[in-house]
């Protein structure tokens, strides 16, 4: 199966998503009927749709999307971990058979070990049971403490979003790069290539610019645990999808034709549905 293993879809509501930017390319609504020609051209078969806002009603939602639309293959949505009653609103959730996973907005926290603390670990121990993988949202500076949430749970699936938003602008590399091959170190991690040409000069990015970044994780990860996202609509900001689609490619190039089909489909076929 060929998927986008990283996309949005959203009603646009200025008080539901402040994070938009004002009379950008992202101020209105992007739903499945936007996608579905983007991916055929893509040559991809359907896609995986992450959360865009921290609501339990958005991931309902985003279920009911996918019940219209057989492009939507799996829906990564939200709830509170911290929460009590999370086994309770989990178990509601994993009861649609596309509910694969759960993420939140740890990028936005300001303690950089929001992830260690102990209601949020507590909720954390409850999706092994739902079967259920966790997406971490992070920038570089949170690479320590995804490392040791990762070494806590070895037995939990977890995939880092948008190789961890690197300045790719700057063309700063370390401590990202370390922090990025002691992550990988834990095998029950993959990583999402997404997000990247919104962290890179949105009006003047080259190829050249995210060669570093990929050839990093290329060798942490390896062919088995890469996975493409588009992060479309947020890539318009940057980029079209086709070109998101086209950077990628270009930079896996040298992969040989088995690695490049499993990063750009396998990998989140068998990680999200079992497949």
């Amino acid at each position: 199966m060929k998927l986008d293993a990283h996309q949005h879809f959203w009603s646009y509501d200025a008080a539901q998503y402040p994070w938009i930017p004002p009379g950008s390319a992202l101020h209105r609504d992007w739903l499945p009927d936007d996608l579905a020609p983007l991916l055929a051209a893509a040559g991809l078969e359907g896609c995986i749709a992450v959360q865009a806002r921290q609501s339990v009603e958005e991931s309902r939602w985003l279920l009911g999307l996918a019940e219209r639309h057989p492009i939507i293959k799996g829906v990564v949505g939200w709830v509170d971990l911290r929460s009590a009653q999370v086994g309770d609103v989990l178990g509601e959730l994993a009861r649609h058979p596309r509910f694969v996973g759960v993420r939140h907005v740890v990028q936005d926290e300001p303690d950089d070990d929001f992830m260690l603390g102990a209601d949020f670990l507590r909720g954390i121990g409850e999706l092994r049971a739902h079967r259920l993988a966790y997406d971490i949202l992070i920038f570089p500076r949170q690479l320590p403490a995804a490392i040791a949430l990762a070494r806590r749970f070895p037995e939990q699936p977890f995939v880092l979003d948008h190789i961890a938003k690197p300045a790719i602008k700057s063309g700063t590399l370390s401590p990202w790069r370390e922090q990025i091959r002691e992550l990988a170190q834990a095998p029950n991690v993959l990583c999402k290539i997404s997000g990247m040409v919104t962290e890179a000069d949105a009006q003047a990015w080259q190829t050249a610019d995210f060669r570093p970044y990929l050839e990093v994780v290329c060798e942490a990860f390896g062919e088995d645990r890469l996975m493409f996202g588009s992060d479309w609509p947020v890539c318009l900001l940057a980029a079209e999808y086709a070109q998101v689609c086209a950077l990628v490619h270009d930079c896996l190039a040298p992969l040989s034709a088995a690695a490049q089909a499993k990063i750009f489909g396998g990998n989140a076929a068998r990680f999200y549905l079992g497949r």
